[in-house]
């Protein structure tokens, strides 16, 4: 499944290079991730999911490499369900351009999933992409109108610590609310007339 999405943050793209060279800060603003350890461009963490009752915890690892002369960075992932058969892969590469707001960044992610978040079609997991990322964009801000934020990096996170889980299901809920008003449109229009006929029976 590939997914494409295009965000902007308020910094010059030399500025925002160097904040994305800092995997440390840079990991935290993804909403559900906490980076556990970090070597070189080699990087092991965890993700938690939330599909309305049911939470999934991911373990996995990764590497990145980069393309200063283009500004282009490219993240091997892999991962599995720490309770469960589901597994996760994806290259994400992230492409970084001047544009009159800042940097705008494009993303394109390759991604294979399966298990239980797999049930979502393309269409839904793309919009519930775009929510993610607008929240990644939103923190990346965030960070970025901190003066110190790409210069002092974060700590990486303990062991114990456990990643707050992003919510897919509240993220979905309205595509699947707008893609299915018209069926249930029709369902409730059926109802109402097989009472009104039943009403005129009696």
């Amino acid at each position: 499944m590939q997914l494409d999405h295009t965000f902007t943050v308020p910094a010059a793209p030399d500025d925002a290079w160097r904040l994305f060279h800092d995997l440390a800060r840079v990991a935290p603003c993804m909403p559900g991730a906490v980076l556990d350890t970090l070597d070189g461009d080699a990087f092991t963490g965890r993700v938690k999911v939330k599909v309305g009752a049911v939470q999934m915890s991911y373990r996995g690892e990764g590497t990145v490499t980069r393309d200063a002369a283009a500004r282009s960075m490219r993240l091997a992932l892999t991962g599995s369900e720490t309770r469960g058969a589901g597994t996760a892969s994806a290259t994400v590469t992230a492409d970084l351009e001047p544009d009159p707001a800042g940097t705008r960044v494009r993303v394109r992610t390759d991604l294979d999933i399966t298990g239980r978040p797999a049930q979502f079609g393309r269409g839904i997991m793309t919009e519930v992409g775009d929510r993610i990322v607008g929240q990644f964009a939103g923190r990346l801000e965030e960070l970025l109108s901190d003066p110190q934020g790409a210069a002092t990096a974060a700590p990486v996170a303990a062991a114990a610590t456990e990643p707050e889980a992003v919510d897919l299901g509240a993220a979905a809920l309205p595509v699947l609310v707008r893609r299915a008003a018209v069926p249930v449109a029709v369902v409730l229009a059926a109802v109402v007339l097989v009472r009104l006929l039943g009403r005129r029976g009696r």
